[in-house]
């Protein structure tokens, strides 16, 4: 567990600076096992910070959502740093946007910090039916230990762990300015046994599945609302000049969404699975992202989000990649 303390110390540190705006972080929330981002902009915000499994939120969409209005006759923009407390996966994604120039380094300040995994709501949820509040949550090597009701609940991490979490190969941050808390040994490789397996299917019992999925789709574009890597000035289904997509919901047009929107991903997706979590239509989302994860893997050798000076995998190219592909 992280020194709660300690981020908070850390963290008035940071916010009392002239030269920084904010501080985005988590809170606990009003209901239930929810923990909501929070913004620190004063030292009294300070105490209300916190890190623990039900912290699943990927904060680097905030920088990317920062609101720019037009200015005041005589007004100036206000360039102060932004600071964001950043788990393995939400570091990998401020890595991969800095690649791509949608945010510069030197005006963000991130606070690390190791993550053993975080709580699928869903699987809590289920399993602690219309809970409306938490004591507390703590955690051991292998159970999370839940207090509420006046009650210590110890219950299996696999049990109620998210699954993209249990095949993470990057539980310590890969990039900060302050780490919070010890980092954590890690052996894991990728893991693609179930897209390995899903691949050995027909093509019309691919295509039958897909179907079955992209057909639940409401086009609520919350998977792209949630992720930090969708920040075009202007989504291409918001575009009618070319109409790339047609906004009729079917399968035909939620199936385009969809697979261009992966396709968009690749190689930049970092894993982090917010989109299948805020998919109000349980659409596996990550098995999608992770096939072309894979083969990105697997042609050129690449993963996204891992060090700021690397290129952007689209924007290279190397004399010796295999040209197989080439008709």
């Amino acid at each position: 567990m992280v020194d709660q303390k300690k981020l908070r110390d850390e963290a008035k540190k940071i916010i009392t600076r002239e030269d920084v705006k904010y501080l985005v972080g988590w809170e606990k929330g009003t209901y239930g096992f929810q923990m909501t981002p929070l913004f620190v902009t004063s030292s009294d915000d300070v105490e209300r910070l916190v890190f623990n499994p039900l912290c699943i939120h990927n904060l680097a969409v905030f920088p990317m959502l920062e609101e720019k209005l037009p200015l005041r006759k005589g007004a100036h923009e206000d360039t102060r740093k932004i600071g964001v407390v950043v788990k393995g996966c939400d570091s990998r994604a401020i890595v991969q946007i800095i690649q791509e120039k949608g945010l510069e380094k030197e005006n963000l300040i991130l606070i690390g910090v190791p993550c053993n995994g975080v709580i699928d709501p869903k699987k809590i949820n289920k399993r602690f039916f219309h809970q409306t509040k938490t004591d507390d949550i703590e955690e051991d090597d292998k159970n999370f230990i839940i207090k509420t009701d006046g009650k210590t609940h110890k219950i299996p991490k696999d049990e109620l762990i998210m699954d993209k979490c249990k095949t993470c190969e990057f539980p310590n941050p890969v990039i900060y300015d302050i780490f919070v808390g010890e980092k954590i040994k890690t052996s894991s490789k990728p893991d693609y046994k179930e897209i390995n397996s899903f691949e050995k299917k027909k093509l019309d019992e691919k295509w039958s599945y897909w179907e079955s999925q992209f057909e639940k789709c409401i086009r609520c574009y919350a998977c792209r609302d949630v992720c930090p890597l969708c920040y075009c000035k202007e989504c291409m289904v918001d575009q009618l000049n070319p109409q790339w997509v047609r906004r009729s919901v079917n399968v035909s047009e939620n199936a385009a969404w969809n697979i261009m929107r992966a396709f968009h991903l690749a190689g930049r997706c970092i894993g982090c699975g917010e989109c299948e979590r805020v998919c109000p239509a349980g659409i596996p989302l990550t098995k999608l992202n992770k096939k072309l994860e894979k083969d990105v893997l697997e042609l050129f050798e690449y993963k996204p989000g891992i060090k700021a000076e690397d290129k952007p995998l689209l924007s290279i190219f190397k004399p010796d990649d295999p040209e197989e592909f080439i008709l």
